[in-house]
């Protein structure tokens, strides 16, 4: 198992992710979208989801195909988001045909944003616009961090944002994740200078920092996103774990809640009553399964490790900018 060349969900031949930002809102949105279809599914853990087209997702509804894969910030606002991604490639001729209709299939998912420090007194909704931008940009190449639906993410203790992480397996199966890493929760241990995720680091692809030294049982720190927001409430990590393998939408369900997996290691505490925390999971077909149950049980841990990773490497990423209410990781080990 390595990771595979961009370190990236793009990794997964057919995949491209988009990005747009408004950095005076602070927010943004991402677009995951492929060559052709995609076989999606969708496992919800966290107690307070906000989302779009996910009831279609469940193995034993019609809808066997989806065109895009959207995160947004905006609160319930960021749903508009997957109506500019809709529009776009319904113009592009994309969707289900039906009869001489066709459909886009455009499930979608958010974070909350609205207390980040940055001026939400818009006037029109611009997530729409910022949903058809990050489709237009979409391609195998993308940035992590502060950008697209991170722009504006919080951790308990620093910045959040964006990431993504892959690997391909010994079979050649690709795996990969894309997330939003916004949790109530810390990315980070009570010490503040290593990962939760550190065990599971490929490459040094989140700083090399290494696992805390500290044995046993540490006490959390108080939040410091609580006490700059005034609030526990808003929060919420949002994911899309992928593959080349030629999954059902019931296996496509369960490489999701495996996947979950990889949040609760990176993430503490995790899947919170005020987190809504999601994974998306999807499937190009590119790769038939020769042996399914022991593949999908590699495949399962695999998107597990690849969001694990994810995370890290979306705080890790996060750059500062101009009224942040929390400091960058970085920020931090340089004046520690």
């Amino acid at each position: 198992m390595r990771p595979g060349p961009l370190n990236l969900i793009t990794d997964i031949a057919g995949l491209r992710v988009g990005n747009a930002s408004d950095d005076r809102i602070k927010t943004g949105t991402t677009v995951l979208t492929a060559d052709g279809p995609l076989t999606a599914s969708v496992a919800v853990m966290g107690g307070a989801p906000g989302t779009r087209e996910t009831d279609l997702l469940a193995p034993d509804k019609s809808v066997s195909e989806v065109h895009a894969l959207v995160l947004s910030g905006g609160s319930a606002f960021g749903l508009a988001a997957a109506q500019g991604v809709m529009d776009a490639l319904h113009r592009a001729g994309k969707g289900v045909a039906i009869g001489p209709a066709r459909v886009p299939i455009v499930p979608a998912a958010i974070i909350f944003d609205l207390l980040n420090g940055g001026a939400k007194d818009w006037g029109l909704n611009p997530y729409p616009a910022l949903g058809a931008t990050a489709l237009k940009t979409a391609a195998a190449q993308f940035d992590l961090g502060s950008v697209g639906a991170g722009t504006g993410a919080l951790s308990a203790m620093h910045k959040g944002g964006l990431g993504s992480a892959s690997v391909v397996l010994d079979d050649g199966i690709t795996v990969g994740a894309l997330v939003v890493a916004n949790p109530l929760g810390s990315v980070t241990t009570p010490s503040g200078c290593h990962f939760w995720a550190a065990p599971f680091e490929m490459d040094d692809e989140f700083g090399g920092l290494g696992p805390d030294p500290a044995r046993g049982f540490h006490k959390l720190p108080p939040s410091r996103k609580a006490q700059a927001m005034a609030t526990q409430a808003g929060n919420t990590t949002i994911a899309i774990v992928a593959t080349d393998a030629a999954l059902t939408k019931a296996q496509c369900h369960r490489m999701a809640v495996a996947a979950h997996d990889g949040m609760a290691r990176a993430i503490v505490p995790a899947h919170t009553p005020m987190d809504g925390d999601l994974v998306f999971a999807a499937a190009t077909g590119g790769r038939p399964l020769e042996a399914p149950d022991l593949q999908m049980a590699w495949i399962g841990h695999a998107a597990s490790l690849c969001l694990c990773r994810a995370i890290a490497r979306a705080v890790w990423e996060a750059t500062p900018a101009p009224g942040d209410l929390l400091p960058t990781l970085r920020e931090d080990l340089d004046h520690a």
